[in-house]
């Protein structure tokens, strides 16, 4: 079958959406370049939002497009894999966490496929992907990276490092939240308003993250600058070192990894 559309997705969920809206956006791709396979009309009519055809029939969407990107969670992959049986997909992209290249392209019949681990900021244009596509043509390779940098920034990534990667920047968004989250309720806990304590954290790290981005000196000479010896900073700093802050951190990302290891078996 001649093939219509460039790309095809299967999944209209929050995460396809963000990368879809970005192609578009970003003028990566066209609206009409683009198909999506969706059962839910609530997704579905998000998606046409955007402009793009959306259908509940995956297969139609595999078979007309010249790269599936497949945007379901690791458990379904087994029973989308069956649907689509026997269509000659000619390159895949998976963002599933834990189902290897070697699995995709058994179990779809494909010899090219790349594997990718963003996050939830790719609906800002903010995200962070990164991309396992070695072995592919530099054609492929270069629209995959290209894909999710119309979402944020993409790098390369060994396959093997993509479960650490899930544990650093794929689940990364939420601890950021968490922090965020504990920072403002312990500024109220000392009296500031909710709005006060808002302001001040979310502009903090933000200014902290540009500050870190932009300047040469390491982590550790940051942190130092805003330490004074004996001073607020250093008995904070104490406190989050007693509680051993870094290996609750360290600990956070070996559980994401782990976990995302398990999905693949």
């Amino acid at each position: 079958m001649k093939k219509q559309v460039t790309l095809g997705v299967i999944g209209g969920g929050f995460m396809a959406r963000a990368l879809v809206g970005g192609a578009i956006k970003h003028g990566f791709l066209a609206a009409e370049e683009i198909a999506v396979g969706e059962p839910s009309p609530e997704n579905a009519e998000k998606m046409r939002a955007l402009g793009v055809r959306v259908t509940q029939d995956d297969r139609d969407v595999a078979s007309s497009c010249r790269c599936l990107l497949l945007c379901v969670k690791p458990q379904s992959f087994s029973a989308v894999a069956e649907d689509l049986r026997g269509i000659g997909i000619p390159f895949v992209i998976s963002i599933m966490a834990g189902v290897t290249r070697e699995r995709i392209a058994s179990a779809l019949g494909c010899r090219a496929v790349a594997r990718a681990m963003p996050n939830l900021p790719c609906a800002v244009g903010e995200g962070m992907t990164a991309v396992a596509a070695d072995g592919l043509t530099e054609e492929r390779r270069a629209f995959a990276l290209g894909l999710f940098s119309a979402a944020g920034r993409a790098m390369e990534a060994e396959e093997r490092l993509l479960d650490a990667v899930t544990g650093v920047s794929g689940s990364g968004p939420a601890y950021v939240y968490l922090f965020l989250r504990s920072l403002i309720e312990a500024g109220i806990a000392q009296g500031l308003s909710r709005e006060q304590a808002e302001t001040l954290a979310f502009q903090t790290v933000k200014g902290g993250l540009k500050m870190a981005e932009s300047t040469s000196s390491t982590l550790s000479e940051l942190i130092a600058a805003v330490s004074s010896k004996g001073g607020t900073t250093v008995a904070a700093l104490s406190s989050l070192e007693k509680d051993d802050f870094a290996g609750a951190v360290t600990r956070a990302v070996a559980a994401a990894a782990v976990r995302a290891a398990e999905l693949s078996s």
